[in-house]
């Protein structure tokens, strides 16, 4: 597979976190991605820093193929962080000029914005590396069972979000085709200041969404062909199973959200 790790990326490895239930692991990102918005302080950052390395290193994937699935998304990092530095008001003034303004108030958003986005990558990419998207979608499609009561189309539901992350690597892998193709034309991608970058994307990104909607007809086309029906009953061939360890996973899990909320109320 590439070397870069996106979401929707599966490592295939024997690690405990590969080994966990889907719906264990499902659980704990969505607990941990809720966590790291009640984190207020230099201590409850670090407590949900350490509980990410941890997770990091239980998952036996390198931390440099993280750092390339963050990558990509570094620009947006990036431009959220200054617009929070120089739009914040609060606190002292370090620097002033027209409209833009650095406080201590906007630089201390800013570091905890720049957490978070670091953070939840991370956290998602760990639960996408160490679990096939297909497992994905049926850990939730059985935490959306209750809602069939009231028709909601959860199986619909799943088949969405399940085709989303199997196709997130496919139109990675496929920018950077087009990406590599216009290079291989003279064009210079990686030149100029940041307006000039943004407007040579535009060759990328029009054939980037032409693809994609070709992709999405065809596979359209070929769910009709073989008779797909999105209300009949659906069968798994991978049956879901809940052991000692996820129980035991979602109980650290519990403890740290413990000792978060103590230190938030103490701090």
């Amino acid at each position: 597979m590439n070397n870069a790790i996106v979401f929707g990326s599966y490592v295939p490895g024997d690690s405990p976190l590969h080994r966990l239930d889907p719906r264990a692991k499902l659980l704990m990102c969505i607990t941990y991605v809720v966590l790291v918005f009640f984190a207020n302080s230099l201590a409850t950052c670090l407590l949900l820093l350490l509980t990410l390395l941890v997770a990091i290193f239980v998952s036996q994937v390198s931390p440099k193929l993280y750092w390339r699935g963050i990558k990509p998304l570094v620009w947006i990092i990036l431009i959220t962080v200054i617009f929070q530095v120089l739009f914040s008001a609060g606190g002292p003034v370090y620097w002033r000029w027209g409209i833009f303004s650095v406080t201590r108030d906007g630089l201390v958003n800013s570091l905890i914005i720049f957490f978070r986005f670091v953070v939840i990558i991370t956290a998602s990419t760990i639960l996408t590396v160490t679990t096939p998207t297909l497992r994905i979608a049926d850990a939730l499609s059985w935490f959306m069972r209750p809602l069939k009561a009231v028709k909601v189309p959860v199986n619909q539901i799943t088949l969405m979000i399940s085709i989303a992350l199997r196709f997130i690597p496919t139109i990675m892998d496929e920018a950077v085709k087009i990406a590599n193709a216009q290079r291989s034309r003279g064009m210079k991608l990686d030149e100029g200041n940041l307006f000039k970058r943004l407007l040579r994307m535009v060759p990328i990104l029009i054939p980037l969404f032409v693809d994609s909607f070709k992709r999405a007809e065809e596979l359209a086309t070929a769910m009709e062909a073989r008779g797909y029906d999105p209300d009949a009953p659906r069968t798994h061939y991978r049956q879901l199973h809940w052991a000692t360890r996820d129980t035991i996973s979602l109980s650290l899990l519990v403890l740290i959200m413990i000792v978060l909320i103590g230190l938030r109320i103490i701090l």
